[in-house]
């Protein structure tokens, strides 16, 4: 293939792209057990039921991480639930906090009253060690620098047995940190949201029962938005992946006819 066909190929998978997103098609999805029993779970919370939500990932994930960590936010926030953020790693800190505010803002939630951002904490093994025997002493203030003791939504939160679950947003090894420390003295439950590549390193931990739940890539954010019948970056990502790979596979048919044909000319000849 020479340069110029080459950029043919390219302008090619631009169009094909770009036209099915055009075109808003929907792309028919399945929903996993996996991503049912992530949805079960927080559907099943009865209102007003205290999350904590951790974003331990950075920021070159955040293609896949957001529409994940917006499905389950918006969820979280449609059914009451209080929700308390931390991060662990430093790049997801911000980033935690804007999601935090923009699903929050999607339903009406106030800061301080049905959320909070605790902010990032370095050495996260001694800060979820802390946090099992207090949140207070880990975070005296949270992340806009308010006293801890005056947000109304922590006045019920003393250590991490007094949430329901922690919600581990991670493109890495951190959400085992909550498992290893977390669970203990306490037997705290542990969902995460990871990407894709890391599905099958926590499939174990699922399947021992040291997690509870686990919704990973693209297509778990597309599967849990239509749980919460909201369109999204999933659905989005899906489809343009999945035109993507069309393209290529047709490409590789065309280019292989060319060759045949080609060679029997050859041949003929």
């Amino acid at each position: 293939m020479n340069v110029e066909t080459r950029h043919y190929a390219f302008l090619g998978l631009f169009v094909c792209v770009g036209l099915v997103m055009v075109i808003g098609l929907r792309p028919g999805v399945p929903v996993t057990a996996d991503t049912q029993r992530m949805f079960a779970y927080i559907d099943s919370l009865p209102g007003g039921s205290t999350l904590m939500v951790s974003f331990d990932h950075e920021a070159s994930s955040l293609p896949e991480i957001q529409p994940l960590a917006l499905a389950l936010l918006r969820h979280a926030f449609s059914k009451g639930h209080k929700l308390v953020g931390v991060a662990f790693l430093a790049e997801g800190t911000v980033i935690g906090y804007r999601l935090m505010q923009k699903a929050a803002a999607e339903y009406g939630r106030k800061y301080g009253q049905d959320y909070v951002y605790l902010g990032f904490r370095p050495q996260h093994v001694a800060a979820i060690l802390t946090m099992a025997e207090s949140v207070r002493e880990a975070f005296p203030q949270d992340y806009l620098g308010h006293d801890y003791n005056e947000i109304e939504c922590l006045r019920t939160v003393d250590s991490l047995g007094d949430v329901a679950a922690v919600i581990s947003i991670a493109d890495g090894s951190t959400t085992t940190y909550w498992m290893e420390y977390g669970q203990s003295p306490e037997r705290l439950l542990v969902l995460a949201v990871v990407t894709a590549a890391m599905v099958t390193t926590y499939d174990p931990y699922l399947a021992s029962g040291q997690m509870h739940a686990m919704v990973g890539g693209l297509r778990g954010a597309a599967e849990y938005e239509r749980l919460i019948n909201r369109s999204g970056g999933g659905e989005r990502g899906m489809l343009a992946q999945s035109a993507a790979h069309f393209y290529v596979i047709a490409m590789i048919v065309v280019g292989n006819v060319v060759y045949f044909k080609a060679r029997r000319k050859r041949a003929a000849s």
